[in-house]
């Protein structure tokens, strides 16, 4: 039996090291000619790889409600995390001195949490907006639907910039406490 393991070991493995028909071992990952060429030092794309870019198809009105009730749930949350912040910063900014586990801190901690759920709808829109772009994309690909991708994209963009910015804000807040 071990016998012939190893026969089946030494076999698998002398094809892995096997020589290509030029004398390599391994095929080459160097750029082909078709991969390099250039014209006055810009590259050429091939036509024929380029896709035809149709213009882009309107959303439906069912994909714009959609979309308008995203943005709107993003800006609720927004709105909510823009309040609690007002609320908890100043607190959060007086206990950065504070020791870990003391009464300061751990009150910073859950004004922390407090605005970390305040956000849960800025997250959770952005997230619907990532699934739905993808959901989008992959009928597009199949054929089953047109359009929309742009005010995906669009309402993304404005949903991300909100996440985004309450991240950093949470980050500098945390950024301030010790940490354990």
């Amino acid at each position: 039996m071990q016998k012939r393991l190893l026969a089946s070991l030494t076999l698998l493995l002398s094809a892995c090291a096997s020589m290509t028909q030029d004398g390599r071992g391994y095929p080459s990952l160097a750029r082909r000619p078709a991969e390099t060429a250039r014209v006055g030092g810009e590259v050429v794309p091939d036509p024929a790889a380029q896709p035809v870019q149709a213009q882009p198809s309107p959303a439906d009105s069912a994909l714009l409600q959609q979309l308008a009730a995203l943005s709107a749930q993003a800006d609720r949350g927004k709105g909510a995390f823009d309040r609690i912040y007002a609320e908890v910063a100043p607190g959060i900014s007086a206990a950065s001195g504070a020791a870990v586990s003391s009464e300061a801190w751990v009150g910073a901690q859950v004004d922390l949490a407090r605005l970390e759920e305040a956000r849960y709808d800025s997250v959770y829109a952005l997230a619907s907006l990532d699934t739905l772009y993808a959901d989008r994309m992959k009928a597009q690909a199949e054929g089953s639907s047109q359009g929309g991708i742009a005010e995906i994209l669009a309402a993304r963009r404005m949903a991300l910039a909100n996440v985004d910015a309450q991240n950093d804000r949470i980050d500098a807040l945390k950024a301030a406490l010790r940490q354990p």
